[in-house]
Formats: C-alpha cells, sequence, structure tokens
C-alpha cells in the first residue's frame, strides 16, 4: 500500500483533547493496513488486520526484542525500493535492531523535530554535534535544520576529524547560533572554550540555544549549562525507532507529539496500559509507513499528564526519567543519577563543578568533583551536606585537580586525520599504511 499524499496535522488543527482523539482515529486505520503488509504484523494478526481503536486496544505490546527478532526486514512494510535510509539504535546489545524509513516517513520526522518554540530559520547555522553513523539523531536534525533553510555544519560526536578544540572553534568562527548534542557535551565545550581563554557566555554572541537531548537532564543541570552559556537549553525526546516524540513548548513543559502518534504508559507489575501516570512510555507513530509500529514499548520511565498548559497547546505534557529511574542501593536506599545530579548542579556556580562521578558501595555513596583548589573545601563540604540531607546515605566527597576527570588534552589536542596511503619515504612512519589516523 503507497502512502497517500496528504497534509500533516499541524500545531493548532485542533482544539480540545477530545478533537486531538478523534484526529487519531481518523489516521489509525491507514496505519493499522500499513502494519498489515509487514511480515512481523501479517504473522501476529493471523490474517484478520485490526481495523479501529477498540480492535487496536487489545493488541499485544511490541517489544525491542521483538524488533531485534525480525532483524533486518521482518517490519518492512514496503518495497525495499521505496526505502530512504536505515538506521539501527544505539541502545543496542547483541542482535541490533533496525530501522528504516521512506521518503514521505522522512517529512513527518522533520517536522517533528522542528517544532522548537525558538525556531529554526534561514538565518542559523546550526551545529549537528550528534552521531550519524547508523543511529538517527544526526540525520534527524540535519533534515528538520535543511527544511527550515538553516545552514548546517555535520559536527558529528565520536569522530577523529571533530575533537573538542575543532567544536569550539567553529562554535565562534561560523558563528553558530543554534546547535544539538547530549547535554554533556555542551558542558565538554564549556570547558575547551575556557581551556582556549574563550568566555562561553560573553564570546559567542551568535549562540541562541542549545538543542539537547540523549541522556536524561535534571532541572539543576539544565540551569547550569544555560548560565554558563547564556542561552536556554531546549529539551527534545525521541529515539532511532520512532524519531522526535516530545518537545518544549516556550514555557517549560515537554509535551508528547499526539497529532503525530499514539501515547500509553504501562504498568509492567499489573500489565494495566492507560493514557496518564508513571511508568513506561508506549507510542504508536501515526505516520510511519516503511516500519509501522504498534504499541511499541520504549521502555522508559515517564510520567504523562493531559492537565492543560498555559501555552495553549492541547497536548499531553510528559516527564521523561529514562533509565534515570533506576539506581543502586546504598546503606538501605536507593540512589539513582538523576537525584545525585541535582545535588551536584546546585553547587554555586562560581565554584566551577561541572564534571563529577560517583560510586554506589554497599554502604557508602563515593563521589568526585573536579573543583578547583580555592572552593574545593567549600564545595565538597556542601555537597555531601546535601546527599545526607536529601538521599540519607553515608558518603564520602572528594574534590580532584580540573582534568582529572576530563584530562585536558582531550579538550585541546587536534587529532591527527589522514587520508590512508601506501607509499612512503625512508623517514616516514609506514607503519601507518593504510590507516586514517
Amino acid at each position: 500500500m503507497t502512502q497517500v499524499a496528504t497534509r500533516l496535522p499541524q500545531l493548532g488543527d485542533w482544539g480540545s483533547l477530545d478533537e486531538l482523539t478523534e484526529l487519531q482515529n481518523r489516521q489509525l486505520s491507514t496505519t493499522l493496513a500499513w502494519a498489515a503488509d509487514s511480515p512481523f504484523y501479517a504473522a501476529r494478526f493471523g490474517g484478520e488486520a485490526p481495523a479501529d481503536r477498540a480492535d487496536f486496544a487489545k493488541l499485544p505490546l511490541t517489544s525491542k526484542d521483538d524488533l531485534r527478532e525480525a532483524y533486518p526486514y521482518g517490519l518492512l512494510a514496503v518495497p525495499r525500493a521505496r526505502l530512504a535510509t536505515y538506521h539501527e539504535s544505539s541502545g543496542t546489545a547483541g542482535r541490533p535492531t533496525a530501522s528504516y524509513y521512506t521518503e514521505e516517513d522522512w517529512v513527518d520526522l522533520a517536522e517533528r523535530y522542528a517544532r522548537k518554540w525558538i525556531g529554526i530559520s534561514a538565518q542559523d547555522t546550526f551545529l549537528v554535534r550528534t552521531p550519524y553513523a547508523l543511529m538517527i539523531t544526526g540525520h534527524l536534525a540535519h533534515a528538520a535544520a535543511r527544511s527550515k533553510g538553516a545552514t548546517v555544519v555535520p559536527g558529528d560526536n565520536r569522530s577523529l576529524a571533530m575533537p573538542y578544540s575543532r567544536v569550539v572553534r567553529v562554535l565562534h568562527d561560523l558563528e553558530v547560533s543554534l546547535t544539538w548534542s547530549m547535554p554533556t557535551e555542551t558542558l565538554l565545550w564549556a570547558a575547551a572554550a575556557k581551556a582556549t581563554g574563550l568566555e562561553p557566555s560573553k564570546d559567542f554572541p551568535a549562540l541562541r540555544s542549545l538543542f539537547v537531548g540523549g541522556e536524561p537532564l535534571s532541572d539543576a543541570r539544565r540551569a547550569r549549562i544555560s548560565e554558563i552559556w547564556g542561552v536556554p537549553v531546549i529539551e527534545e525526546y525521541g529515539s532511532t525507532e520512532t524519531g522526535s516524540l516530545a518537545g518544549e513548548c516556550s514555557l517549560g513543559q515537554m509535551h508528547l507529539w499526539a497529532d503525530r502518534a499514539i501515547f500509553e504508559v504501562y504498568e509492567p507489575e499489573t500489565g494495566e496500559l492507560r493514557r496518564d501516570g508513571f511508568g513506561q512510555l508506549v507510542v504508536t507513530p501515526l505516520y510511519r509507513e516503511a516500519m509501522p509500529l504498534l504499541r511499541y514499548n520504549l521502555a522508559d520511565d515517564v510520567e504523562v499528564s493531559y492537565e492543560p498548559c498555559p501555552c495553549g497547546w492541547a497536548l499531553p505534557t510528559v516527564r521523561v526519567y529514562g533509565r534515570a529511574a533506576f539506581g543502586y542501593p546504598v546503606a538501605g536506599a536507593k540512589v539513582t543519577q538523576n537525584r545525585l545530579e541535582d545535588l551536584v548542579f546546585q553547587l554555586p556556580v562560581d565554584h566551577g563543578v561541572m564534571f563529577w562521578r560517583a560510586r554506589a558501595d554497599a554502604d557508602l555513596l563515593r563521589v568526585q568533583i573536579e573543583v578547583a583548589d580555592t572552593w574545593r573545601d567549600d564545595a565538597c563540604a556542601a555537597l555531601s551536606g546535601a546527599i545526607e540531607a536529601e538521599l540519607a546515605v553515608p558518603c564520602e566527597v572528594t574534590g580532584v585537580p580540573e582534568g582529572t576527570l576530563v584530562p585536558r588534552k582531550v579538550l585541546t589536542s587536534v587529532h591527527d586525520v589522514v587520508k590512508p596511503r601506501s607509499l612512503f619515504g625512508a623517514d616516514e612512519d609506514w607503519d601507518k599504511a593504510l590507516l586514517y589516523y
């Protein structure tokens, strides 16, 4: 079945949650028909495809293991000649989870990502600093920025060709106005900028906003990143299997794109599925033809609410905990990264703490923070007191010199990235033959 060209829903096309549900229902029958064309769902349906919301509600969840079992093309619902891109998830362990999209699917993907309240325009220079290899994240931001006319700088990540020193140069010299990365990246850029004598909040005047995603972000760390750079930090939530699922409104609330997907909350202990509350997020993309996913359990811990947001969007809001809800036991209490991170970044900005690590022993939480000598005693005492008061666990907080957790050479080095060759002169190192570095 070929996707019929149609206008995708736009923000403002509905005025209430009832109208939003009706919009979902109108598209759902087409989504179900697309799914019936894939071997996986054809076998699951047993020859009788579901037709409406009532049938849909009876379907079992689709899991990540289902995707692994169906690798590579068991979920393909269109001829392979129609595919535009193929991807695999970064979180795959063992067998890969495949994802693929048509050109029409990409229109939906790019539009969802581009729903940033701060806006993306042809006047922007957009640095994409997430991986391009196999995962969707870099390609997604690239396509969305180009759809708005922005100039894209394909910075990639985990690449020898783009060390932190080069990132800082590009940010400064090209007058980058928007960026896309994991939150931790923005702190590494700040440290790399300071290592070259630049002040993040003053020496990058073109920068308008930092778009971030890919890891849990506490309120305190977000505020610190914004303070360091002097611009808004706008969070995005999604996955390689689904594309963008939620983004922020101008009031800082994360909204699920429920005009483009159906969202449910799954309680693993009871098996209950509901529309809101705390549990694991289950998603059904409505405009995904190449690889339809029905009731796909992302297994991310979230909290979904349908309380109205003052921004006026008639969309549910979501708090994403991801794997942050997972914790380690210390002296009878559970310590999670999200709660601990919040305490670290509540330290005064003057202390300059950006990097930390912790180890949860059975009876003691050991924490190390990078901090200058001037503030070391104050920072360690403050964090130790906060941990014992808020988390109620015994702790040992140690301050280590700057450059201990993130070595300065990581922030300032320039890698020797060359083209491969086989012929060398007498005084050259021919052990580098055929290598790219």
